[in-house]
């Protein structure tokens, strides 16, 4: 008998015992229930998480198996952006191609982007595909006697990608795998724990399920965002976010510009949006973007007095190279942040105080505050945006609830409301949303050291 064959048969049928033999790894209680799932011949499976619980590791462990006992057979793994997939998911898959026994291992060889079983190569492989909702025929033509799709990542997936997946999902022997964490309330992924429900077999695994995840990490999370937060229900308890009709912008708009591929103009200009702490808790925070695209995560300084945290920015802006220099540096100067203005200008850098309590340039809004957020809400409508992975930011920009006050005008919760609301103050945000002066403001755009121009509402 072959090695093949006694593979098989000894495997086959027992994804969680080539688990615990092949790669040598105890699978958690839920893990095994994911895996017993696949085994039974269940084709729709969607799993929402915590952060960190594991789940990548689980879907690594299943395209394995597939590709290992299913011959032929094809298996696509997707995610929205490509730093999921390549950084993420297709980079577990790789490390726990590399443990397998020797023998094994020399079954398959695998690619930048491909894994392929030496023996038939073009019937049984895993192809990595990025999942961009302007190109959803490339997952379309999927076919075979055993297909597998997982979908990293799977809430910011756009539909389109779903539809044209479907084409590729129509065999008897075909598996969806559905895992993210569950950061939109709306979209395909939402719909498989509540309208198509009946279709799927779900799964909910907080950070508390997992032994992975550190014991502090709950604890920390909740100390940051608070446990009544949408971060720390999606990121902790697996628990999709609440939406809130009196939030600016939503958890759902801002999660799905994290990390999206986007292009940007190269010959566009970048500014900088720097937001002066005014109390001991409070960060002061700078962030960097470049049109449609924040190029960094944003910088934070926690208890500097100004002249230090005025060295820090000089420093940032005179270590950065010629081309990647901002046009224009906006800062808060209520109180405290007039004083860097001023010595920022004295040192040379194209710096401009701004005063979020003036009179906007459109009436529409109550003050300057609320012109700059709603500017920063329709950026992200735009859908073409990108900003990095930062929980932090990502929390704040979904915190400021609006209003309107008695003259029909749009009014921004000052930070000292949603202080008294029980959160911390949204640093990192008011940072990114004062680059919005250079985004269809009124404040936009005379040269940096002449005064800045608007239209005053009468």
């Amino acid at each position: 008998m072959s090695e093949v064959t006694q593979f098989l048969e000894r495997y086959y049928k027992d994804p969680v015992a080539f688990v615990e033999n092949v790669l040598e790894v105890r699978p958690e209680p839920w893990q095994r229930l994911i895996l017993e799932a696949f085994a039974r011949g269940d084709r729709k499976i969607s799993i929402r998480s915590g952060h960190g619980v594991g789940k990548t590791a689980c879907a690594s462990w299943l395209l394995l198996f597939h590709i290992l006992t299913r011959i032929p057979q094809k298996s696509v793994c997707t995610a929205c952006t490509s730093t999921q997939l390549f950084d993420s998911l297709f980079s577990e898959l790789k490390i726990w191609i590399e443990r397998l026994p020797p023998v094994i291992r020399n079954w398959l060889d695998y690619t930048s982007e491909r894994v392929v079983l030496k023996a038939s190569p073009h019937e049984s492989f895993i192809v990595a595909k990025t999942a961009r909702a302007e190109t959803p025929d490339a997952l379309q033509g999927i076919h075979s006697e055993n297909v597998l799709l997982v979908v990293d990542e799977a809430a910011a997936v756009a539909e389109p990608v779903y539809e044209a997946a479907g084409s590729s999902m129509t065999s008897e022997h075909a598996c969806t795998v559905l895992l993210g964490n569950p950061t939109r309330p709306t979209g395909y992924f939402y719909e498989t724990f509540h309208r198509l429900s009946g279709d799927w077999t779900n799964f909910k695994i907080s950070c508390f399920d997992s032994s992975r995840v550190a014991k502090t990490y709950p604890e920390e999370m909740a100390a940051m965002y608070g446990e009544d937060s949408n971060v720390y229900r999606t990121r902790v308890l697996a628990e999709f976010p609440m939406t809130e009709d009196d939030v600016l912008i939503s958890t759902e708009l801002v999660a799905a510009a994290v990390e999206r591929d986007v292009e940007v103009n190269p010959d566009a200009g970048i500014v900088w949006g720097l937001d002066v702490a005014r109390y001991g808790q409070d960060s002061s925070a700078l962030c960097k973007r470049k049109k449609n695209h924040v190029l960094e995560k944003i910088k934070i300084w926690n208890r500097i007095d100004l002249m230090e945290l005025t060295g820090n920015v000089v420093n940032e802006y005179e270590e950065t190279h010629e081309t990647d220099k901002p046009d224009q540096i906006f800062v808060d100067s209520i109180g405290l942040g007039a004083g860097v203005v001023d010595r920022m200008q004295e040192l040379g850098l194209p710096v401009r105080g701004i005063n979020v309590s003036e009179t906007p340039s459109s009436d529409k809004y109550a003050n300057m505050r609320a012109e700059l957020w709603d500017k920063a809400k329709s950026w992200f409508e735009q859908r073409d945006c990108r900003i990095p992975d930062d929980r932090k930011l990502i929390s704040e920009l979904s915190v400021p609830k609006y209003t309107y006050n008695s003259r029909g005008k749009l009014k921004i919760e000052a930070k000292e409301e949603i202080k008294q609301r029980g959160l911390k103050s949204p640093d990192l945000a008011d940072s990114f949303v004062l680059t919005m002066m250079d985004h269809g403001s009124g404040g936009s755009i005379a040269p940096w050291n002449q005064p800045l121009k608007r239209r005053v509402a009468l």
